[in-house]
């Protein structure tokens, strides 16, 4: 049985300031409790007149922003019944911690299914050779995959390997192989790894591939992974859905230069 709406958290409001039309400031707050599960399945989203008093919005602004909420499957309207959701929230997401990192990367690549969508071999740019400490335009196995998790898309990945290394596997190796393994076969001895996490959006071509909206926010990691002789073996750059994957980091309040700080745990 579908439950009453509820009304919004006072702590959401639209800026018409913003060059973002008020509809869609509205569409994505609606969103945002869809997809985090404060909303779940068959229950009863604001009416128009309850997002008119919410917002200060006309109307027609409430009725667009519910409008664009049906257009992207995420509820259905029905006269004179209101608006109901119907998105399914999906299941736990894929969890990472920083602790135990190399071990946790290969349990993923062994949990989850791959699709090869670029395999060659190109030239460094200065970024990749910077990263993979060569000389820029050097040769460089370049690969894009989508990972993804009993049948929805995770993760788009784009790697980079240096070539002599790259030579031990071919594409049907990456397409059904983790990357990890593959190095290891070749002999290579992967002893640690540096990245940087930070946010961004969804463009044209990672947006299909994710089964996404353009403009959709992702958790955006760089990776460089060394071998125990601190030579860099890949580069990756990878994007992941963040209602399908989480980062998690331990942190231990410790006592430094005569402070309290956090630390993380080792």
């Amino acid at each position: 049985m579908a439950l009453a709406s509820q009304p919004l958290d006072n702590g959401f409001r639209v800026d018409e300031r913003l060059p973002t039309p008020l509809y869609h400031q509205i569409y994505l707050i609606l969103r945002s409790k869809i997809l985090d599960g404060t909303y779940g399945r068959d229950d009863r989203l604001p009416s128009e007149q309850e997002i008119v008093r919410q917002f200060g919005v006309s109307r027609i602004t409430a009725k667009r922003a519910l409008d664009e909420l049906a257009a992207a499957g995420l509820a259905v309207r029905e006269r004179g019944r209101g608006t109901k959701v119907r998105h399914i929230r999906p299941a736990q997401p894929l969890t990472s911690s920083v602790e135990g990192l190399l071990e946790n990367l290969l349990v993923m690549g062994l949990e989850t299914k791959v699709k090869l969508l670029e395999f060659g071999y190109v030239p460094a740019s200065d970024e990749v050779a910077g990263a993979l400490d060569c000389a820029s335009g050097a040769t460089v196995q370049h690969s894009v995959r989508v990972r993804s998790m009993k049948g929805a898309p995770l993760s788009y990945l784009t790697t980079y390997v240096p070539e002599a290394i790259a030579h031990s596997y071919d594409r049907d190796d990456l397409a059904t192989t983790p990357l990890l393994v593959l190095l290891e076969r070749f002999g290579v001895v992967v002893s640690s790894a540096e990245q940087t996490i930070t946010a961004a959006l969804a463009d044209s071509q990672v947006a299909p591939a994710l089964e996404i909206e353009i403009g959709s926010p992702l958790l955006s990691v760089s990776r460089v992974v060394r071998d125990q002789d601190s030579r860099p073996v890949e580069y990756l750059r990878a994007l992941y859905r963040p209602d399908r994957y989480q980062h998690r980091m331990s942190l231990t309040r410790v006592r430094r230069d005569e402070r309290n700080v956090w630390s993380a745990t080792e």
